[in-house]
């Protein structure tokens, strides 16, 4: 049977192995020095790498700023509806504050996907209807109709200005992060949309209206966002003011000429609506435009009863019964704030013969047949 034997550890080779121990522990201390130098000194280079894309960027903001506040001290001015005066841009009036500064910062700032939706619109022509229907359409897949965004949230929410998206988010690069699609409206021209989105690929919904109707509802929306220290507008200084094309985004008829043409020459890539043909057929038309966004209706969601829900969500009954839209205000800048009941008025076509003369009629009736031939036809 063998043995084994214990042979004890003088001192001479306890010194050498603390000595290879405190060499080991040096080694792995400096490892561990020389790491962390390499991590604060790429997390130091990130901290750099973004302050100086920060500060790029802020001196790009600064130079439109700039840019901004020379232009528009040189334009033409005339009477705002719901502001002192409009600027006279490129054929186009325009709030110079915000529509002339966010069109800019549009020009400068925005990148357009091929992926992004805009919905167009000249203002009261069913834009805030048509934000909800986009909205539901798209995200049918995603939210239930009991909790869906929608009866918590404005459509103006969902679907949000770019203007007002550009300016109420900074940095303006955060816009690029935001998930495909991206859902915008806008009230610009087609004339005066920056080269990028028009040639990106993406896609247009264009929406128009009767312009007696435009008028009347322009007029009734303007006056309740109008400053208290400006006098009310009247109907008859509307109406001249409109015939002669001078309101926000105006004159209206150039602006739904703008996109009409455009939807002749692209129609895969512009969708050109009216008002009152959605308000007779709205199972119909919320097939084509389902279609038209590469989100078509598929045969069990028709039989489900999904397109008649969704009408249901956005119709004007259901939208302008909700808390939110009743109590809530939507802030689009510091100096504009909207209540959000405002943007339900009555939703119906024809009630422009509730306000205006026979003579205001006949007027408009015929500026618009020798403006719009080709889209009245």
């Amino acid at each position: 049977m063998g043995c084994s034997y214990h042979i004890p550890k003088t001192n001479i080779d306890l010194e050498e192995e603390d000595e290879d121990s405190v060499e080991t522990l040096t080694s792995y201390q400096c490892l561990v020095n020389k790491t962390n130098e390499d991590n604060l000194h790429s997390q130091q280079n990130l901290v750099n790498k973004t302050c100086d894309e920060g500060n790029k960027e802020e001196a790009y903001y600064q130079k439109t700023i700039k840019r901004f506040e020379e232009l528009v001290a040189s334009l033409p001015k005339g009477k705002g509806w719901m502001t002192e005066h409009l600027v006279y841009y490129k054929g186009c009036w325009l709030t110079a504050y915000g529509a002339l500064k966010g069109l800019m910062f549009i020009q400068d700032h925005f990148k357009a996907q091929p992926t992004d939706i805009f919905l167009a619109t000249f203002p009261k022509c069913g834009t805030t209807w048509l934000k909800a229907l986009i909205f539901a359409t798209m995200n049918r897949s995603r939210y239930d109709f009991p909790s869906h965004p929608l009866l918590s949230a404005s459509p103006h929410d969902c679907v949000p200005f770019l203007d007002a998206y550009i300016f109420q988010n900074n940095p303006v690069s955060s816009i690029h992060s935001l998930p495909s699609p991206r859902l915008f409206a806008t009230h610009i021209p087609y004339d005066l949309l920056p080269n990028s989105m028009i040639s990106s690929g993406s896609r247009f919904v264009y929406i128009c209206r009767n312009p007696k109707d435009v008028l009347v509802s322009k007029w009734v929306f303007m006056n309740k966002a109008r400053p208290k220290e400006l006098p009310p507008l009247s109907l008859e200084d509307a109406f001249e003011l409109f015939c002669k094309g001078v309101s926000h985004y105006g004159p209206f008829w150039d602006h739904v000429l703008g996109y009409w043409k455009a939807s002749l020459e692209s129609p895969e890539k512009i969708l050109f609506l009216k008002y009152e043909e959605m308000m007779r057929e709205p199972f119909v038309l919320l097939k084509r435009l389902a279609e038209f966004l590469g989100q078509p209706f598929s045969l069990e969601e028709e039989s489900d009863g999904v397109v008649h829900e969704i009408i249901r969500l956005c119709s004007f009954e259901n939208l302008s019964s909700l808390e939110v839209n009743k109590t809530k205000v939507k802030r689009f800048s510091n100096q504009l704030v909207i209540d959000n009941c405002d943007f339900f008025r009555k939703g119906r076509v024809g009630d422009w013969e509730n306000h205006l003369t026979k003579e205001m009629t006949e007027r408009l009736d015929q500026i618009t047949e020798e403006k719009l031939e080709m889209v009245l036809d």
